[in-house]
């Protein structure tokens, strides 16, 4: 793995060593599989269109600090998109149902974070195909990479494979049934979700409602060994005591 030359050497053999041992365990079978809830049914065909992306914002190279893995409730955002052209992969249901996805892998930078870093190599449609299944969306794909993941690693494909790595290591809980419970709250759903991943803290797992109080969003907070760490209030999210719903779709 080619990191950026911001990145000590010591960080970087860091890493690599945590990777390894997330392979190995994943290949040992020591790490949770992970389960329905996450994508019910994907399937990838057809051609993939590589879309333009546009900066949203400057560019900032900044000392990578830590990570986040922000995780979206398909269920909710596809709420009133399901006959969105745009949308149409994660949505309409052509291509699968979707639970839990991939919105993106970010690094952090205190209060701040690095962004739209000049990429090295180019994105190609070989290292988008083995993510839609996680991020049901070529273009969010295509932005996660060119905004965050240049300023990471030089090579697209080190990104992406970083993102499966953390996201094949978690147990998804099934938020159908958490859906259910009497009187949920944000933290009930924090409570699911380390009672789900040994090794992980309620404060390494951010809920993010949307104004009515839906579940829209989990973030997870990495150190820069990528090993869970304490949220920034930001990225924490609802409080416990918040009221949540999740809803379930049509």
């Amino acid at each position: 793995m080619i990191l950026r030359r911001a990145v000590p050497l010591s960080t970087a053999l860091s890493i690599i060593s945590t990777l390894v041992r997330l392979a190995s365990a994943l290949l040992l079978g020591l790490v949770a599989s992970p389960i329905a809830a996450q994508s019910y049914q994907c399937s990838v065909t057809g051609a993939v269109d590589l879309p333009r992306v546009a900066p949203d914002g400057p560019a900032r190279r900044l000392p990578v600090t830590g990570y986040t893995l922000a995780m979206s409730w398909s269920p909710e955002f596809c709420r009133g998109r399901e006959t969105s052209p745009p949308n149409a992969r994660q949505c309409s249901g052509q291509a699968g149902r979707f639970g839990m996805v991939i919105h993106g892998l970010w690094p952090e930078s205190g209060r701040s974070w690095p962004q739209w870093c000049p990429a090295k190599s180019p994105l190609s449609t070989e290292a988008v195909r083995p993510n839609l299944c996680l991020s049901p969306s070529a273009s969010l794909v295509a932005k996660q990479w060119a905004k965050h993941g240049s300023c990471m690693a030089r090579h697209p494909e080190t990104y992406f494979r970083v993102t499966r790595i953390l996201w094949n290591g978690l147990r998804i809980p099934d938020f159908d049934r958490i859906s259910r419970e009497e009187g949920l709250t944000a933290g009930i759903i924090r409570t699911r979700f380390v009672d789900a991943n040994p090794g992980w803290r309620s404060e390494a797992v951010g809920v993010h409602l949307n104004r009515r109080g839906w579940l829209e969003e989990i973030q997870l907070c990495y150190d820069r060994r990528f090993m869970p760490s304490t949220c920034d209030r930001m990225r924490h999210g609802e409080s416990d005591s918040a009221p949540a719903r999740i809803w379930r779709g049509l």
